[in-house]
């Protein structure tokens, strides 16, 4: 059967409505540094946010926290009544795709949070760039969770061979990775509408119990396409080759871009 690969993308990004509590309870949170950095990036007050496929506001938090105005997009309406229940009634919730919202408002900073892979590639750029003030910044936030032991990775991956060949959300564009500069930079930095793009990696190493990270596994976009008796087996073996508290590597990597002049 045949399909278009934007409807399978759209289909596995609505996927996670289904586990808005869980994703809300396992999913790590963003660290202050990453709000730090990007402020620190933009070299003035960011005044009005809108971040795309917001979630349960994990990242969203960073800003409201900051007294910023923030409107949260995702095209979910699980995931936004879950993030209304743990950030401010200032914050605006809009629920629509990247690609259906409207080209009027002009924000200071455009933030996709573990998102951007979700949306569609056409006109991508054209449509944030389209969204920002003339001196607006684009931040994405991102990067694997995994498990830090690389010998228990492996494991990991045999007890779910048989059903499951990778966990992992391939680059959007091919790059690999070991690529030294990571997408979306790889996109942005071939993209005339932005200059001055940066990587950056902030560090974070998590311990949890091994149930914890099944919780976390059980909102994965892989483990959510699969059947949900199959699910329940695969985490079931995966939880059975674990100890009882595991180390996470989730490091975050950081892409900043800035609005060209001309764009």
């Amino acid at each position: 059967m045949g399909f278009s690969h934007h409807g399978f993308v759209a289909e596995r990004a609505l996927s996670f409505g289904t586990v808005a509590s869980a994703y809300e309870r396992f999913r790590p949170e963003y660290p202050a540094e990453i709000a730090t950095e990007i402020s620190g990036y933009a070299g003035r007050p960011i005044g009005t946010v809108l971040e795309i496929g917001a979630g349960t506001g994990k990242a969203t938090r960073l800003f409201t926290r900051r007294g910023v105005v923030v409107t949260a997009t995702d095209p979910d309406p699980a995931m936004l009544a879950e993030l209304r229940k743990h950030v401010p009634t200032t914050v605006t919730t809009t629920q629509a795709s990247f690609e259906e919202l409207p080209l009027v408002a002009k924000f200071d900073l455009v933030l996709a949070a573990a998102s951007l892979h979700w949306t569609k590639s056409e006109q991508r750029w054209e449509r944030v760039a389209a969204m920002l003030t003339p001196r607006g910044i684009f931040a994405s936030v991102g990067g694997p969770v995994g498990l830090a032991d690389p010998r228990l990775a492996a494991v990991v991956a045999d007890a779910r061979s048989a059903f499951l060949a990778d966990d992992d959300v391939p680059s959007p564009d091919g790059t690999p990775p070991g690529n030294p500069l990571q997408w979306p930079g790889t996109e942005l930095t071939r993209s005339a509408l932005f200059t001055d793009i940066r990587q950056t990696i902030v560090k974070r190493r998590l311990a949890m119990p091994a149930s914890d990270y099944i919780g976390y596994l059980s909102t994965v976009s892989a483990y959510l396409e699969l059947d949900p008796d199959v699910r329940d087996t695969v985490l079931r073996r995966i939880h059975g080759v674990l100890p009882d508290r595991v180390a996470v590597a989730a490091d975050i990597i950081l892409h900043l871009a800035r609005r060209a002049p001309d764009a």
